[in-house]
């Protein structure tokens, strides 16, 4: 993405539905984060006022996007901590084995080119009894919903730069390595219902 289009997803995509309650969702998601935190596609930094302002001692945030990434830089001193921004995607995380004590991520399934390994991946870096904190727009629970999800999924896709609205998120993380704690289906609060359907919990890495 150029910065025009990263200018375009803050103050139009993504600016209406922070001003329709999605900046609530996102302290609701976040706000059990805690010691090192690893926060995977990261975008454009907004998540960062989210955060709660103690408990996090180390802040990583990944995005691949280098027009999005300046943004984030941008955007760092709204973090309760110094933010540390590193060029990587989520399937393919640069950071060894058992880095992190928290590992978050918001609307970031729906876009991976692979959920099962971008979930590996989380389970790898977390320490053992480690927490993945998520919040996704997911697939709907109503037949009549899911299908017309389905129908206009490949448009909703182009319109919106690889988006995928009809992800069964909650069915894949419960079949990844990490173990689902909460898991709260609810609706995003005025957005458009192709991807009103909202998952929002915490998921955790046993411990041997």
């Amino acid at each position: 993405m150029n910065r025009f289009g990263a200018l375009i997803y803050d103050r139009f995509l993504m600016g209406a539905s922070q001003q329709a309650g999605l900046a609530d969702k996102r302290r609701e998601a976040l706000a059990e984060a805690s010691g090192e935190v690893l926060e995977i596609g990261a975008g454009t930094g907004l998540n960062l006022a989210a955060y709660p302002r103690q408990g996090i001692t180390r802040l990583v945030c990944t995005e691949p996007d280098r027009a999005m990434s300046r943004q984030l830089e941008a955007r760092s001193s709204d973090a309760p901590v110094a933010v540390e921004v590193v060029a990587a995607s989520a399937e393919k995380l640069p950071f060894a084995d058992d880095s992190f004590d928290c590992v978050t991520g918001t609307l970031v399934l729906c876009e991976a080119s692979s959920p099962k390994a971008a979930l590996a991946e989380i389970a790898r870096v977390l320490r053992p009894g480690g927490r993945y904190l998520f919040l996704e727009h997911v697939r709907s629970s109503d037949a009549d919903h899911a299908r017309m999800q389905d129908r206009w999924a490949p448009l909703w896709r182009l319109m919106a730069g690889g988006c995928n609205c009809n992800r069964d998120t909650l069915a894949t993380i419960s079949g990844s390595p990490l173990t689902v704690d909460r898991a709260e289906v609810g609706r995003f609060p005025k957005a458009p219902k192709i991807v009103k359907p909202l998952l929002i919990g915490s998921a955790s890495m046993p411990r041997p």
